[in-house]
Parts: C-alpha cells; sequence; structure tokens
C-alpha cells in the first residue's frame, strides 16, 4: 500500500523487540500507531530494538518485520536497527558523564534487593569491574505530562524509581538511554506505544531534559489482557497473530481500539480495510489504559 505524503511534521514509530515472533499485543501498538499517524497525515517508522542479545531469538526481527508488512504495515523510511548505533548511545552517555548527569554504579541487584531495587546511593567501599552506569536522579525528580489517551500522568521518579540504569553493567545499552537517543535522532514527535510502558516515559522525560532534546507528545494505548486480568503472553492462542489472513486480527486491534466495527464491515481487501481505517479512525475513541499506579500492580502481576 502507498503511504500518502507527509501534510504535517507528525512522525511517528514503533519499536519492537526481536524476543519472538509478533503477537496481537505487538500488533495492536503497531496498528494504534500506523492509524495515527496516517490520521495527522504524517510519517511512521520502524525501529528494530535489538539491544540484549541474551533475550532475543534468531530470526524473530526480520520474521516481525514480514508480519508487519503482510498487514500492510510499512515502515515510510528505512528501519533502524539499534545494534547498529552504539556510537550515539555512547556519545550522549559520554556527555551525560561529563555534565555529572550520571555516574558509575558498582552497586548489585542484591545490594539494592533490601530497597525494592531503587538505588539512591551507592554502597559504601563496593567495587567491580564492570560498574553500571546510572542516571543521577535528584530527590523531588517528579515528572508530569499529558498523555493523549490517558491525560494528566505524574510519578516521583526519586522515589518510585532512583537512579536508573544507563549502560548495564554486561555492557549491554539500557532501553531508556536507547530511545531517547534515537526517538530525537529520527525527529520523532508522537510516541504511541502499549501502556505497560507507561511508566517508563517519566525516565525518558529526565533524560531528555538532561541531554536537552525535545520532547515528544505520548499516547498509551490499552493492553491486551486475558479473562485472568493478565497481560496475554506471546504465545497466547486466544489471539493468534496469522500473516496469512490479516484482516481478522485487524478487525479485532480496530476493535480493541474503540473504534466503530462498522466502519470496516464490508472490507473485503486488506487495501480496503486499511483505506477504510484511515477514514474512519478517531483518536478520542480510544479506551483509557489504567493509571500509573495501576499499570504497575498489573506489572508486578504479570511477573508473579
Amino acid at each position: 500500500m502507498t503511504s500518502p505524503s507527509p501534510s504535517s511534521g507528525y512522525r511517528g514509530r514503533f519499536a519492537p523487540s526481536p524476543t519472538g515472533d509478533l503477537h496481537f499485543g505487538s500488533l495492536l501498538a503497531a496498528f494504534g500507531s500506523w492509524l495515527l499517524a496516517r490520521h495527522a497525515g504524517g510519517r511512521w517508522l520502524v525501529r528494530v530494538e535489538d539491544l540484549d542479545p541474551p533475550r532475543e531469538v534468531a530470526g524473530a526481527a526480520r520474521r516481525q518485520l514480514d508480519t508487519l508488512a503482510a498487514f500492510g504495515l510499512v515502515s515510510d523510511e528505512e528501519v533502524v536497527w539499534q545494534s547498529r548505533r552504539s556510537a550515539l548511545y555512547q556519545a550522549a552517555l559520554d556527555r551525560l558523564l561529563a555534565d555529572g548527569h550520571a555516574f558509575e554504579c558498582h552497586c548489585s541487584r542484591t545490594d539494592l534487593a533490601a530497597a525494592a531495587g531503587v538505588h539512591r546511593a551507592c554502597v559504601p567501599g563496593k567495587t567491580r569491574p564492570d560498574p553500571a552506569v546510572r542516571l543521577r536522579v535528584a530527590d523531588g525528580s517528579v515528572v508530569r505530562f499529558d498523555d493523549v489517551v490517558r491525560g494528566p500522568v505524574e510519578q516521583d521518579v526519586a522515589r518510585e524509581v532512583g537512579d536508573f540504569v544507563l549502560k548495564r553493567a554486561d555492557g549491554c545499552w539500557a532501553y531508556q538511554l536507547a530511545v531517547v537517543v534515537d526517538d530525537a535522532a529520527q525527529g520523532i514527535t508522537d510516541v504511541v506505544r502499549g501502556a505497560d510502558l507507561l511508566e517508563s516515559t517519566p525516565r525518558q522525560i529526565l533524560l531528555q531534559r538532561a541531554l536537552d532534546l525535545p520532547v515528544p507528545r505520548h499516547a498509551h494505548l490499552p493492553l491486551i489482557l486475558g479473562p485472568d486480568g493478565r497481560k496475554l503472553s506471546k504465545s497466547d492462542a486466544a489471539m493468534p497473530v496469522e500473516p496469512g489472513d490479516p484482516l481478522p486480527a485487524l478487525h479485532e486491534a480496530w476493535a480493541r481500539l474503540g473504534q466503530s466495527p462498522a466502519a470496516l464491515e464490508d472490507a473485503e481487501t486488506l487495501a480496503e480495510l486499511l483505506a477504510r481505517a484511515t477514514r474512519a479512525f478517531d483518536p478520542a475513541r480510544i479506551p483509557a489504559p489504567p493509571l500509573l499506579q495501576e499499570v504497575s500492580s498489573a506489572l508486578r502481576r504479570m511477573t508473579d
């Protein structure tokens, strides 16, 4: 499907991690972000977040891109691979260290267990050959922002998160730093993603401020939950993503985004469905995800 020429400065993106094949929750995020970009007459980009080799599944990234293409969701620009952008992340980290915003941390997870992983000060006398690097989060660092879907969001990053990791002790770049650097480098104006990443947003805003980078608008889409209230796993058979038959999953994603099923009722081809969806999409109908505290509770349940 040929994408329209951008009539606005809107630039959105979808950024999957190659930890498995594309599942329905990821399709919902991709379709939602694509629809918001098309609604704004803007650009929609795809970025592969392949920064965690121990968790990556061989061939998953390529299969994810092929699946997106089968659903008609193709990046308007060249796909970006984070594994090829280490120099950009290092430059940002060097700046943060030089400005005193970041510091080397020799604490282990065990050291922080009593504080539920919240780092506020390094354990005295601890040294290790492979320290992590953390952002220095000052007391009282309360971040507030207006989510396009959720509305006002607030988080005390110092109290609830603490000094967070920018580069791990194993040498891998942390998600928070990489996503901030890449969003700025790609000129992303609107970050649209699942509500499971809602609590990461205040950390990213702090980083953007420390690096003097623009803060994009944010829209967090509702999570896909099973009957037990838990987020559906990637292997959940209740909502398979079938590249050979994309229409049923797109109809389901459309409904989950709060849109009127009647708008796509008679669409018989993928091109027709996407064209109708672009015309009929109403962002105001997207259901609001839970409050930040509720998202945090849901994430804890997912790991129980």
